[in-house]
Parts: C-alpha cells; sequence; structure tokens
C-alpha cells in the first residue's frame, strides 16, 4: 500500500516511494543504478553509463520543439545513511518507510533520502512525461556526491551535451542558488599503546545522543552541539577529578554531518567508581542549561560494563584530548560579499577507534574563498601534528562562483515570478555542491540549483515540506518549458 498516494506531484512522489525501497549509500549504488538503466529501457529512452558508474538518460525533443537549446538536470544517486542508534535498520537491504507528519514526509529512526532522492525522482516524472512540450532534455545522475564527489570529479567531456544544467540539489524553496563553497577534508591518525587494566578497576560506557546534528554546510552556523566536543569535555573533567583511563571512543559517523552521537568506554578505580555517575549527571545539568533550547534532546548518560581488554597509553589518551581540545568546529569567517553567508567553516565530523591501534579524526573544511579554506584546513592540521598525527587532505571540490549575469537565472527567476507573484531569492550556498566541478570540466556551462524546502538532512530527522514539493515542480516543468532558442535557430 502506498503511503505518499494522493500527494502532488503525484508522479514524483510514487517514483520517490519506489527509490525509499532501494538501498542507495554513497559507494553502493548498483541498485539504484540498475533500477535507472531499467527505468530508461521501459520507456525506450538512450541511456549509458560512464567508467565510474554516472548515468545520462536523454528524453527527446517533443514534436516542434528541436530548434530549443537541451537542458541537463542533474541530481546524485547516493544517500546520506544516518540512524538513531538503538533503530535496527541494515542499510544494505532494509527499505526506507516514509510517512506523511503535518504537511511533511519524513521515516522513522533514519535518514529519509529526500536528499537527494527527490531530484531523482523529478527527474524521472519528467522523462516519463511524453506530453511535455519542451526541447530535448538530459537527465545527469552522478555517483559518490554524499562521500567524495567521485562521481562529478570523473565526468569526461562530452559524456552531455546540453549547455544549460538545473541542479536540484538544493533545500530551501524560494531560493536560487548560483554559487556555492568549495570544500576538502583534514584527516588525522594518532596510533596508540594497549596497556593492561591495573588491579582493583572498574568500567563505565558513556552515551552522548540526542543532538540535532544536521549537514555540515546548510547548518553549521546553528550552533547546534558536536558530540564528539562534547564527550572530550566531559572526558577531560573525569580525567582531572578522578584519573580515567580510555579503552574506546567512537563519535560521529560522516564527514558532512555535525556528530550527534558519540560513545566512549572509561576505566577508572573502584574507589572512584560511586563518583563517575554522580559528575555525569551534573555535567548533564550543565551542559543542557548551556545549550537551552536548543538542544533539548541532549542526553548523556553512564552505566557499569564489563572491563575491556585494555585501555589507551596515557601520553596517547593525552594527545586525543589535546587535539580534540585544540581542533575548531563551527564558521570561522561571515562572507564580507553576500548578507547572511558563512563564508569559511570547519566541522569536526568523527573519532573512531580502528583496527591496527589507530584513532582516526575525520574533518571537513569549506569556504567559498579558496584561500581561506587552505588556511582552515591548516589550522585543523596544526592540531592534529601538535598531537603527533598523521594528516592527509583530500583533493576537495572548487568554488562555484556566482554568475549575477546567468541566462538561466534570469529565466527562472521570470517562472518563479509568474507562478508564484513575487520574486526568489538569489544566494550561494555555504554547502558543497557538484556545480563548482562540473564547472571545472565543461567551461561555459550556464547552471542554477534549486529544490523543494527539506529540513534536517543528513539526521534522523530528515523531512521534506509537501506544499513545497509542488511549488518546486511547477517551477521546474514552467523553466524547462521556456528554455531558449538555439543560437542558431
Amino acid at each position: 500500500m502506498s503511503v505518499l498516494k494522493g500527494l502532488k506531484p503525484a508522479p514524483v512522489w510514487q517514483y520517490f516511494e519506489e527509490i525509499c525501497k532501494i538501498p542507495r549509500l554513497s559507494k553502493d549504488e548498483e541498485k539504484i543504478r540498475n533500477y535507472l538503466l531499467g527505468f530508461a529501457r521501459k520507456y525506450e529512452l538512450e541511456a549509458k553509463e560512464d567508467d565510474t558508474g554516472n548515468i545520462l538518460i536523454t528524453r527527446p525533443s517533443y514534436p516542434g520543439f528541436k530548434n530549443r537549446k537541451t537542458v541537463v538536470l542533474q541530481s546524485h544517486m547516493d544517500m546520506v545513511g544516518e540512524k538513531n542508534a538503538d533503530h535496527p535498520h541494515d542499510w544494505s537491504t532494509d527499505p526506507i518507510i516514509p510517512s506523511v507528519n503535518q504537511g511533511w514526509v519524513t521515516s522513522n529512526g533514519t535518514t529519509l533520502g529526500a536528499d537527494d532522492g527527490f531530484g531523482i525522482a523529478s527527474q524521472m516524472a519528467i522523462l516519463s512525461d511524453k506530453s511535455l512540450k519542451a526541447g530535448e532534455i538530459e537527465c545527469l545522475f552522478t555517483v559518490d556526491e554524499e562521500s567524495g564527489m567521485t562521481g562529478a570529479k570523473n565526468l569526461k567531456p562530452g559524456f552531455f551535451k546540453g549547455r544549460i544544467l538545473l541542479n536540484l540539489d538544493s533545500e530551501d524553496e524560494g531560493i536560487l542558488f548560483i554559487g556555492c563553497a568549495g570544500g576538502m577534508d583534514t584527516v588525522g591518525t594518532l596510533s596508540f599503546i594497549r596497556k593492561p587494566l591495573p588491579p582493583g578497576s572498574a568500567a563505565f560506557k558513556i552515551s552522548v545522543t540526542g543532538l540535532h546534528g544536521g549537514h555540515s554546510g546548510d547548518e553549521i552556523h546553528k550552533g547546534y552541539g558536536n558530540s564528539v566536543k562534547i564527550m572530550m569535555r566531559i572526558l577531560d573533567d573525569l580525567n582531572k577529578r578522578y584519573g580515567i583511563m580510555l579503552s574506546h571512543f567512537d563519535g560521529g559517523n560522516l564527514r558532512n554531518a555535525i556528530p550527534r552521537e558519540a560513545f566512549a568506554t572509561i576505566v577508572v578505580k573502584k574507589s572512584f567508581a560511586a563518583n563517575i555517575e554522580n559528575r555525569i549527571n551534573e555535567l548533564q545539568d550543565i551542559i543542557r542549561k548551556e545549550f537551552g533550547d536548543l538542544e533539548k534532546d541532549l542526553q548523556i548518560n553512564s552505566g557499569k560494563c564489563e572491563l575491556p581488554s585494555f585501555v589507551t597509553d596515557r601520553r596517547s589518551q593525552e594527545n586525543l584530548s589535546g587535539l580534540l581540545k585544540c581542533c575548531p568546529h563551527g564558521v570561522i569567517e561571515w562572507s564580507k560579499v553576500m548578507d547572511d553567508l558563512v563564508e569559511t567553516s570547519t566541522n569536526l565530523a568523527s573519532v573512531k577507534f580502528h583496527e591496527g591501534d589507530i584513532i582516526k579524526i575525520v574533518t571537513t573544511q569549506r569556504s567559498s574563498v579558496e584561500s581561506s579554506k587552505l588556511d582552515a584546513a591548516e589550522r585543523v592540521e596544526s592540531c592534529m601534528k601538535l598531537a603527533g598525527a598523521e594528516v592527509t587532505h583530500s583533493e576537495g571540490y572548487p568554488v562555484w562562483t556566482p554568475n549575477i549575469n546567468s541566462e538561466i537565472l534570469k529565466i527562472t527567476s521570470q517562472s518563479y515570478r509568474r507562478l508564484f507573484g513575487r520574486d526568489p531569492a538569489v544566494k550561494a550556498i555555504h554547502a558543497g555542491l557538484e556545480c563548482g566541478l562540473i564547472y571545472e570540466k565543461f567551461r561555459g556551462i550556464d547552471m542554477i540549483s534549486f529544490g523543494p524546502t527539506i529540513r534536517g538532512a543528513h539526521t534522523p530527522e530528515e523531512k521534506i515540506e509537501i506544499s513545497t514539493a509542488a511549488m518546486f515542480w511547477d517551477l521546474l516543468i514552467d523553466v524547462i518549458s521556456n528554455i531558449p532558442l538555439k543560437d542558431n535557430a
């Protein structure tokens, strides 16, 4: 039985519900690729796949519209897989179960995948609509956007021919995006030595849960709690009071998400065991008051557990503590060019113990100024190196520089005014979009990005507003219908 039946636009929601059944985490997109290629065969549409896994499906011109410019619609196949720690979900096999709640579509306990599943569904609805009076439409589906933009990085010239591109990966109805930040990852690796537990020890598991989390581009400026930072603050406090020993640390999951949960296992002298839970309760009260209503669901819990097989050596524990306290997180600089735009930020995304007795610390830097992005990465690198960590940087992705004279911006703005009786906002976005990489490879391409309102992306609170989905669809159809004639027509 369809949960989303009756929602408008009907064909988009129908395809979205089908997509929710298909596992499609980053780097594991085979099932969604096969689904798209099967869809193309069903509707007898030309389709091709490149060596990276990107797919292009082409809808031919409606009769009488061959003299229109070709337009490219672009979305990414993969999604972020985040779930609450207590929610059973196997990302390799289990479907996402969408539900309707007070004007929004959401899911229970997991990310919804509207980022960018709704973009995919919209492309499919357009490709299968034989009555749409428009020129040639190329639908580009890229892979691995969420974990490195591998698909966009490996696009080859000539894979598509259109020179007008509509990116369907934005999350704020009423805003037309014409630029985005560039980004890169900075990863530190600390080694540690396993030490035996001293006699007369007790062990505790500590958890930090219930934080908002969120997209590290869209929501980095909102001041939400970072579970890694909070956990390190707790451990540092306990260490100063009771001389704890760290056995395990697991905080955050994804490079582009603000960490929501963190877990640690500590060892302490039995004589201090009674003090641990009392002090953690005190710290919970203190930290909750600091965040107020911003993080009203924050929970800091502890409980005795079985003794682990080892603790980390004292020096490594102190190095990790120093690194995480030093490492910046949040907004570094606001834009001097555009109002209310974060220029530069860094996200302390995850800290995890790994096999081989190493601790991996993953961070992400973003900026609309290339030199500032590199400077932020160097700041993080300095903290890591002072702690003795080995540091690597990802290749990253470039800035998409705004073009206020864009032809497609003018067309989309006119469509928006005609449909809704008001001007859209025109902005750059601090989140990374594939547009910067696409522009590097296809110089002169004219691009814009817009979408429905999605909140809580990259968290189990992700939801899409139903009314704005209909507005997004109406705008998309109107823009496609008003793509101009070819220059030689």
